[in-house]
């Protein structure tokens, strides 16, 4: 028996799964320090959508919260959840933008980088992990879990030494849909660690209702690490609750260590937090709810959410339930990518488009041809000839590393978006999300020149989409 360590993910995940990563850096701060004097070991605090929904909803710099952070947390690692050649964007981007991209993480004050690629396809890992370790950065290389024919323990325990020999000082079985139940936990968790040395960390959802139980018999197999949140931002299509792990393992051999009434500041802290986005109608109280049929479609909250709104966009909101049968017959289609960003909305999207459609693949999006051209890497499963032919035709599907293809572009990015440059980071941001970036930009330099920074951009509001 060992101890068990605790990330916290109240700054990232937590808020990311049940308000749409909402919470502001104005929001955060003043519990950064009791956060910090935990015992966890680490905060989850970046990456995932927070740079996008900084820079889209909330009219701040991604950067600027991270340095803030950094600030005040003195004693725990900061974690960010990193989409390996995706960085935290939807397409590849060329190797010297994740390097850069990297680099500034770290340099800012990031000290895990938690990389992962939505198709568990290595290649797309290679040049996140080496940036990261150039820079001194620690690397937990991540395993999409998802179900399939082809998704074995012995298959993820074989990706995870092949990660373990790239690089990384520890594996995270990335459970996103929260389909992991606790005796398949327990299985996978015993096999990875009869396969790997580094230490193994589990991130798994409410969504199903499983979380805690299958956090329960992780431990018993052996995991090293659990993420959680702090009650007032847990369960539903959140992490399991920080205080009932740490008060059921207390006094055992797996005892965290983690005080519960350092714990209960910070549920106080965040109680109200909470009740201000229930009000505010940012957090639905259906995302709160026990999904049982997130095991049959593995449909993520975010993905459902998604196909809500497209549906309801269409004016067949009624479509729903034909909309989440069709969802793993087009993921079976397609070789049976795990559903996570952003192979989750390129699927769900296609099913929406079957299912409105009248007629299946009758409408195919862009970005569906390219998962079956190869675009995004390799699927877990083949793609039969005839399914590939139906969607690209004649054309030649790609079968190197995707980002061999991508020419760099750090300097060109540059020179576009010079005459907004005030720090070195502004280029990444504006690389990830080009006309965000540049609606942020003026609303920043509006500001700075006193200008009514609040209207410059009335676009841009601190609501749902």
């Amino acid at each position: 028996m060992a101890k068990v360590k605790i990330t916290e993910t109240v700054l990232r995940d937590s808020h990311q799964s049940l308000f749409a990563t909402r919470m502001t850096t104005e929001e955060m701060l003043p519990i950064v320090e009791e956060l910090d004097k935990v015992g966890y070991h680490s905060l989850e605090a970046w990456g995932g959508a927070t740079f996008d929904s900084c820079l889209r909803f909330l009219n701040e710099d991604p950067w600027e919260r991270l340095r803030k952070i950094r600030d005040k947390a003195k004693n725990t690692d900061l974690q960010m959840l990193f989409r390996g050649q995706n960085i935290l964007g939807y397409r590849h981007y060329s190797d010297d933008v994740v390097e850069y991209f990297v680099q500034k993480s770290i340099a800012n004050g990031i000290n895990i980088l938690r990389i992962f690629d939505a198709l568990n396809d290595a290649r797309n890992l290679e040049t996140a992990i080496k940036a990261t370790i150039k820079e001194g950065g620690h690397v937990q290389a991540a395993i999409c879990y998802t179900t399939s024919p082809y998704h074995t323990n012995e298959a993820f325990a074989e990706y995870a030494k092949r990660l373990e020999d790239m690089g990384a000082h520890s594996i995270c079985i990335k459970d996103m849909a929260g389909l992991l139940k606790p005796y398949d936990a327990y299985d996978l968790v015993k096999i990875l660690k009869e396969t790997v040395k580094v230490p193994i960390q589990l991130h798994t959802h409410y969504t199903s209702g499983l979380a805690s139980m299958t956090i329960l018999k992780a431990v018993e197999a052996g995991v090293d690490i659990v993420d959680t949140a702090i009650s007032p931002l847990a369960l539903g299509t959140s992490q399991p609750p920080t205080e009932p792990i740490v008060a059921t393992l207390e006094g055992t051999g797996y005892d965290t260590g983690i005080d519960l009434k350092q714990l209960d500041k910070i549920c106080k802290y965040f109680t109200p937090i909470r009740e201000k986005y229930l009000a505010n109608g940012v957090l639905d109280p259906k995302v709160l709810k026990v999904d049982v049929n997130a095991l049959l479609y593995q449909v993520p909250g975010g993905m459902l959410s998604n196909l809500v709104s497209q549906l309801k966009q269409a004016g067949q909101s009624d479509k729903l339930d034909e909309v989440l049968a069709e969802v793993p017959r087009v993921r079976e289609d397609a070789g049976y990518p795990p559903l996570v960003t952003p192979s989750s909305q390129i699927v769900g999207t296609q099913a929406v488009l079957n299912v409105i459609g009248g007629e299946r693949y009758k409408l195919v999006s862009k970005e569906f041809k390219g998962v079956v051209r190869g675009e995004y890497g390799s699927c877990p499963a083949p793609i039969s000839d005839d399914f590939r032919k139906k969607i690209i035709g004649d054309e030649e599907p790609i079968t190197c590393r995707p980002a061999d293809k991508l020419a760099p572009e750090l300097d060109s990015l540059r020179e576009k978006c010079a005459q907004y440059i005030e720090q070195d980071e502004d280029v990444l941001s504006y690389a990830l999300f080009e006309q965000v970036a540049t609606k942020f930009f003026e609303y920043r330099k509006a500001k700075k020149y006193g200008i009514d920074a609040d209207n410059a951009d009335k676009e841009k509001q601190v609501h749902p989409v």
